[in-house]
């Protein structure tokens, strides 16, 4: 009985690219794309390339970057791959890695690293498990355990998804990954809702004993028009992971986003998204230095136009109002609260399906002068010209 069990498993597993080859003609082999397209296992990445000009030192001043942080360089930022066996019914699952110079920014972190002398340690990392998690489906339901990226902002970390080089404030001002368990539901066609349980955000590990609940849901009310709804709540620490500040003990972390996106015709398209995050027991920057409830927020607009088939343009336009410190702190010489701006134009250049090639020229202002130059002195604007070549697979 146990031999017929083994030979039963090894023939199941097998029957797929078994079949593959029966099909084959004589003499020829079939390819590996082919072999996965009848095991049902999906695999996909691209390679991420660039280079970025700055008129201010990002490197080691302020910045409000969160990938393209560079003075004058050539920098892999990513490459990223994705393996999958995801069956519309029954079990399934995602590996997601990225490497590259982006990797060490989007760790998920366990509790608190720290070393021997009791300094947190710098993570340098050029390797990250974006994504790794196992799915049940049955129905309308969908379930899915594990880690995995958050539901909320315009722009994801897989670079071919977003039509801009550089990545907005907004995209450093949420999660970037969780770890737990979500469920989907897809009432119909139109409306889909979300609900999950996880440790927080960014965290491998939970930092405390609390967990956060998601909420979510996609709406497709009229074929051209998209919007997602997402919420997270649960304790955190009082300050949101990869901000420059210490903060004060756990308090409740509010993070409340909303997309929409709206096909006006065939080539163009615009997108909103607008963000308010809340953080409970932070210590305020300024005197009398109390705990208070402490926010920002924002708005960001898009525009996409599809000159031709291998011709894009795209142009983004935000406004940040980090009103308490909460995400940046005060940067050098500033005393208040800063509120930001930035405005992007990206020109594509799609030679084949697989290949992009981008220009990109964005301009970032604030109302106190926080970005440091070359000499030491600091202003109210910042200037980056980027190229990137994206190759996908």
């Amino acid at each position: 009985m146990k031999k017929l069990f083994l030979a039963s498993a090894v023939s199941a597993l097998f029957a797929a690219p078994t079949t593959v080859l029966a099909q084959a003609k004589p003499g020829a082999v079939p390819t590996l794309d082919k072999v996965l397209e009848a095991s049902g296992i999906s695999v996909s990445g691209y390679i991420d390339m660039q280079y970025t000009h700055a008129n201010r030192n990002l490197e080691t001043g302020f910045s409000t970057r969160v990938f393209d942080s560079q003075n004058n360089s050539f920098v892999l930022h990513q490459f990223g791959l994705s393996v999958s066996k995801l069956p519309k019914e029954g079990f399934g699952g995602l590996v997601n890695v990225t490497a590259g110079k982006d990797a060490q920014l989007i760790h998920s972190f366990s509790g608190v690293v720290r070393d021997t002398g009791g300094d947190a340690v710098p993570d340098t990392s050029l390797f990250d498990l974006t994504q790794a998690y196992a799915q049940y489906a049955r129905g309308p339901l969908t379930l899915i355990a594990g880690k995995f990226v958050t539901l909320q902002g315009s722009e994801v970390i897989w670079s071919p998804t977003n039509f801009n080089i550089s990545h907005s404030i907004h995209f450093g001002a949420i999660p970037f990954t969780h770890t737990g368990v979500r469920g989907s539901w897809a009432l119909n066609d139109q409306v889909t809702l979300y609900a999950g349980l996880n440790n927080g955000w960014d965290q491998l590990t939970d930092a405390n004993r609390s967990k956060t609940v998601e909420l979510g849901a996609s709406l497709n009310p009229i074929k051209p028009l998209t919007i997602t709804v997402s919420d997270y709540s649960g304790k955190e620490t009082a300050a949101p992971s990869g901000a420059a500040l210490g903060g004060g003990g756990d308090g409740k972390r509010n993070s409340l986003n909303a997309v929409a996106s709206y096909a006006i015709s065939e080539p163009l398209s615009i997108g909103v998204e607008v963000l308010q995050v809340s953080q409970e027991n932070f210590v305020s920057l300024t005197p009398p230095f109390t705990t208070i409830k402490a926010k920002y927020s924002g708005v960001a607009g898009y525009i996409t136009y599809m000159f031709t088939p291998k011709y894009r343009g795209v142009l983004r336009v935000e406004s940040f109002d980090d009103k308490d410190g909460l995400r940046f702190g005060f940067p050098a010489a500033t005393t208040s609260s800063t509120k930001y701006k930035e405005v992007t134009l990206t020109g594509a250049y799609l030679p084949a399906d697989n290949f992009e090639l981008r220009a990109e020229v964005r301009r970032d202002t604030a109302t106190n002068p926080v970005f440091t130059d070359f000499a030491g002195q600091t202003s109210k604007s910042l200037m980056t010209l980027a190229l990137q070549g994206l190759y996908k697979f």
